[in-house]
């Protein structure tokens, strides 16, 4: 609906009357209209009680200011414009210099008491009560703005990639649809003079007309604003964080076992996915209907931190075991000597093995031992080594004693 005054020609004759006719035919309809022996404020402007006054509603979205997740609580700066017709404010524009529009304080007519039903801080009126704007007929417009906190129930399994549908429910406070009947000018919401938000994007503002499920005679307007969370600021601050200090947590496999740090790191990491989870929590509200995937995600990396930190314990445990301070028990040889071998077909080493390798040591000393004894005349002989020689001439030399593959030289 266009606000432009039509120029009436009254202005043409203002030049000819500096007096002002035109603003005391304005002022004539005025008290005309609202004199008390023809208009009651009070009264619903309606020619019998049984006929309904139809007011055609239709929000126009200017800024959606926050929405706040903990206190599913939205924010938002809309205009409404209402129109209706009040048969007691019509008149004939040829009786008054040709006016055919007229501006009305609207607290001196009859308002529709139409309220935000889900209203979430207790203020149910209008920011300003505009002037209403009256048009010869007895349309009348009224276009008030509003500042409205809503109740919004919040989804918190996808967060910081969720989507959330919060409703603005319009109803009258007293009327019935038998007296007062509410329906939606437009199919959606209007967004022609709409500030874009740096954290919610809008999908859809449809509008539907509905019945009360409880009272069927009450009926309302319900604009559902369908928005989408804008994650950039999530993803850099909270989701990337998570996940590179997730990843700290298979590093501490890859540290030696004498590294001291094994233990620190876990715990390191544990505390900072603590922190994060704390930041969650304050940001989510405290529901217990669902749980965020991102919550969700840090209680079983804190399971899976938690669990390397008691493998890590267990790896330290054995790595400083040594015979001196602990003896294996009967069920470990058992398990790693016997029955793991053999179901895993591992054979037993013959010659490599400490006790073998312990015994082969002490039967060389032995042999020594028993050469030094033989050979009175080599007071300091001198282990060489293998003879390769020895198989083809084990006496060429006077200087060689033969010990079966090893020799011995004289000093």
């Amino acid at each position: 609906v266009s606000t432009d005054t039509p120029i009436p020609h009254c202005f043409g004759i203002l030049s000819l009357f500096p007096g002002g006719l035109c603003a005391e035919s304005e002022e004539r309809l005025l008290k005309w209209l609202l004199s008390r022996e023809r208009y009651n404020k009070l009264i619903r402007p309606a020619s019998n009680r049984f006929e309904p006054v139809t007011i055609k509603l239709q929000v126009s979205l200017a800024q959606l200011i926050s929405v706040h997740d903990r206190e599913q609580i939205m924010i938002t700066n809309v205009w409404l414009t209402q129109n209706w017709v009040d048969y007691r404010l019509s008149w004939e524009p040829s009786d008054f210099d040709g006016i055919d529009k007229l501006r009305i304080p609207s607290r001196h007519i009859w308002l529709p008491d139409i309220v935000l039903y889900n209203n979430a801080d207790g203020i149910y009126e209008v920011t300003v009560f505009t002037n209403a704007i009256v048009l010869s007929n007895g349309t009348i417009f009224w276009l008030p703005p509003a500042i409205y906190k809503s109740a919004c129930k919040i989804e918190v399994k996808h967060f910081p990639y969720d989507q959330q549908n919060c409703t603005l429910k319009f109803r009258s406070w007293t009327y019935d649809h038998t007296e007062v009947d509410v329906v939606l000018r437009t199919g959606v919401a209007s967004m022609d003079d709409f500030t874009p938000s740096g954290e919610w994007d809008i999908l859809a503002l449809p509008g539907r007309h509905t019945f009360s499920g409880s009272e069927p005679i009450y009926v309302d307007v319900t604009y559902d604003f369908l928005i989408k969370r804008n994650p950039l600021f999530y993803t850099i601050n909270l989701i990337i964080p998570c996940v590179l200090i997730t990843s700290l947590a298979v590093l501490v496999f890859y540290l030696p076992s004498d590294c001291g740090e094994k233990i620190s790191l876990c715990v390191s990491v544990l505390l900072a996915l603590t922190v994060f989870l704390l930041l969650i929590s304050k940001i989510v509200p405290p529901t217990s209907l669902d749980v965020p995937l991102i919550g969700k995600y840090l209680m079983f990396t804190m399971v899976l931190v938690t669990f390397s930190i008691v493998t890590s314990v267990c790896v330290l445990n054995v790595h400083h075991r040594s015979p001196s301070t602990h003896t294996m028990p009967p069920w470990v040889k058992a398990l790693f000597l016997v029955w793991l071998p053999a179901l895993l077909c591992i054979r037993h080493p013959q010659n490599n093995s400490a006790r073998q390798r312990l015994r082969q040591r002490r039967q060389q000393s032995w042999g020594l031992q028993k050469t030094k004894e033989a050979s009175p005349g080599m007071d300091n002989p001198e282990w060489v080594g293998p003879d390769p020689g020895m198989a083809s001439s084990p006496s060429s030399s006077p200087f060689l004693l033969s010990t079966g593959s090893y020799y011995l030289r004289k000093r």
